[in-house]
């Protein structure tokens, strides 16, 4: 006769091992039917586009005799930058402050060794631009303001909101998919059944480009201008599909 403690035992291994061979069945690498056949491939769908924003990246760098002056300089400075930026349509939320430093800075002599020669301030700036078409004369105005205290470190076109493409892009990718696997079927001499599952391996890649400047363009030049070019969205899946 077995005990009540020993039933209770049994019935927790039985639970277990029932919970096991759910988890084995819902497993992406398990497949159905009674074949377990079945062909797994990968694919990448791609979707071009235009980017819709350019992200500035900017920094202001002032070398004066003390800290506290060359601070004062560079505060002075980003504040002509950001009115600058302010009447070109950005928002203040689409500028941030990313470092603001003050250090010394050294020469070296055999003689006196390392002396402190000045203070340099410096603050960078990333500025997203909604407006694309609008970048270049966003960039002139920014150098304009800043002047000579004023580098400009990246000019970077890029898809604000890629949504819609990588929809787009996992269109592509899932009909590649199913193409090849057809191929392979078909090749095989057997048909496709159903999917047994699809993992998105990746979260979907943009390729930016980066473009650099750093002068104001001289009286009478052609305005500066930023080529958005076209940039690709791209999302990689593995699917598996059961034979039959």
């Amino acid at each position: 006769m077995i005990s009540t403690r020993a039933k209770t035992g049994l019935g927790i291994l039985v639970a277990i091992a029932l919970v096991a061979a759910a988890i084995f069945a819902l497993a992406p690498g398990s497949t159905s039917g009674t074949s377990g056949r079945y062909i797994t491939v990968s694919s990448d769908g791609t979707v071009k586009v235009t980017p819709d924003a350019v992200r500035l990246n900017a920094t202001i760098s002032v070398v004066e005799g003390t800290s506290k002056r060359a601070l004062a300089a560079t505060s002075t400075s980003a504040t002509a930058v950001r009115a600058a930026l302010v009447a070109n349509g950005i928002a203040t939320k689409d500028i941030a402050t990313q470092s603001f430093t003050v250090y010394p800075e050294y020469s070296y002599t055999k003689s006196k060794g390392s002396v402190i020669t000045g203070y340099r301030g410096s603050q960078s700036f990333e500025v997203v631009i909604h407006n694309a078409k609008n970048a270049g004369a966003v960039v002139d105005a920014v150098v304009a303001a800043g002047g000579n205290n004023l580098q400009v470190n990246g000019v970077t076109p890029f898809v604000f909101d890629p949504t819609s493409a990588t929809s787009g892009a996992r269109i592509d990718a899932v009909s590649k998919a199913k193409a090849k696997a057809t191929s392979y079927a078909t090749l095989l001499g057997v048909k496709l059944g159903k999917v047994n599952y699809l993992t998105e391996n990746a979260s979907p890649t943009l390729y930016p480009q980066t473009m650099m400047t750093d002068a104001v363009p001289a009286a009478g030049a052609t305005a500066t201008k930023v080529d958005l070019g076209q940039q690709g969205v791209t999302v990689s899946i593995t699917v598996q599909w059961a034979l039959r």
